[in-house]
């Protein structure tokens, strides 16, 4: 049997620049154009233009110049560079959550992975990378115009098909194949409907990751896998990047930054037969009150659920216990002021019924 080259399957390339090759011209002011190269093709701007032909056959990490004086590196793109500027039809998961999911759920080479939520293939590009040539990724995209774009950056990037990627167009639930996973990502609007199929082919200490927008997802998704009860307690993440500049002893963070794209949710499989240890404690007040609608994990007891639901009916108990002493004090404040209106407020007035 022959061997697969991981380097062929990984997207990146060395050597001179060859024509056909994707590169990324970047600015003195960090702007990025990404073209392909054709011979006696023309990069134009608002500085003059640029020949391609100046840039093939040459190594990386070039600078060419325009007529009119601007300068730009060259290099080719590096796999986060290409996923956020590659053509989408819907949004993908960023650089810096696409490598949070890969280190927390450890992607491995040879892995088995499941992914749903294909979207435009950015995630894709990452697991390929991690699982390599050994490896199998089986995507799930509900939307065949999602799965085509994907396919397409995905192919365009690696220069060829990965043979252990398939995809998938249909319901996860519906379509989801019986076969062995080491680990899943969920990405969609409703991951907690997927749970049980996928924890029935999530080996034991397998790991599902659930990437989620808002916290009522993450929230919804949380209690799902404690009221499955063969998940360990799932790890909740955020992740925000902040710049920094850096001169001389100006050292300050950065204009730029990223913030909020997405949750992550993540547990390992237990064994099966096997629930996992919750910790016993009261749940929060109102946490399971009457207005919510989702699974209630195992360690809520129902007279605890019951106590739960009626501290949600009392408004005060939702009212902050800094905000009910700020409004004490501005009472007793009030009658330390107007001392008699408290008593005459308390008689009652002629012809009340009480005057007799």
């Amino acid at each position: 049997m022959s061997q697969l080259d991981p380097a062929a399957l990984s997207g990146v390339h060395t050597g001179p620049l060859r024509a056909g090759e994707r590169v990324t011209l970047t600015d003195i002011k960090g702007r990025r154009h990404t073209l392909v190269l054709e011979v006696g093709k023309d990069f134009h701007t608002t500085k003059g233009a640029v020949n391609h032909d100046e840039m093939i056959g040459r190594p990386e990490g070039g600078v060419v110049t325009t007529a009119g004086g601007a300068q730009f590196t060259v290099f080719r793109p590096l796999l986060y560079e290409y996923t956020v500027g590659m053509p989408r039809e819907a949004a993908v998961i960023y650089p810096k959550d696409a490598a949070q999911i890969l280190m927390w759920t450890d992607i491995f080479p040879g892995a088995r992975v499941l992914e749903a939520g294909v979207g435009s293939g950015a995630l894709s590009l990452s697991l390929l990378r991690a699982i390599g040539p050994t490896g199998t990724l089986h995507s799930y995209e509900r939307r065949q115009e999602f799965a085509d774009v994907a396919e397409l950056n995905v192919t365009s990037f690696l220069g060829g098909t990965h043979p252990g990627w398939t995809i998938t167009v249909g319901d996860l639930v519906d379509e989801i194949a019986d076969e062995p996973i080491d680990r899943a990502v969920l990405d969609m609007l409703s991951p907690w409907d997927c749970i049980d199929a996928v924890a029935e082919r999530l080996v034991p200490g397998g790991l599902l990751c659930c990437y989620v927008a808002t916290t009522t997802q993450l929230g919804r998704v949380a209690d799902q896998l404690r009221y499955h009860g063969g998940f360990t307690e799932p790890s909740l993440t955020e992740t925000d990047v902040r710049e920094w500049h850096a001169e001389g002893l100006a050292i300050r963070p950065g204009h730029g930054g990223h913030g909020h794209t997405g949750f992550l949710v993540i547990s390992r499989r237990m064994a099966p037969g096997v629930d996992a240890p919750m910790k016993k404690r009261r749940p929060a007040p109102a946490a399971y009150g009457a207005d919510y609608a989702g699974p209630v994990p195992r360690n809520v007891l129902p007279e605890q659920l019951a106590a739960n639901r009626q501290r949600s009916l009392d408004d005060s108990d939702q009212i902050a216990p800094a905000v009910k002493r700020a409004l004490r004090r501005h009472v007793d404040a009030q009658r330390s002021i107007h001392p008699a209106d408290g008593a005459q407020r308390a008689q009652p007035a002629p012809g009340d019924g009480h005057d007799e």
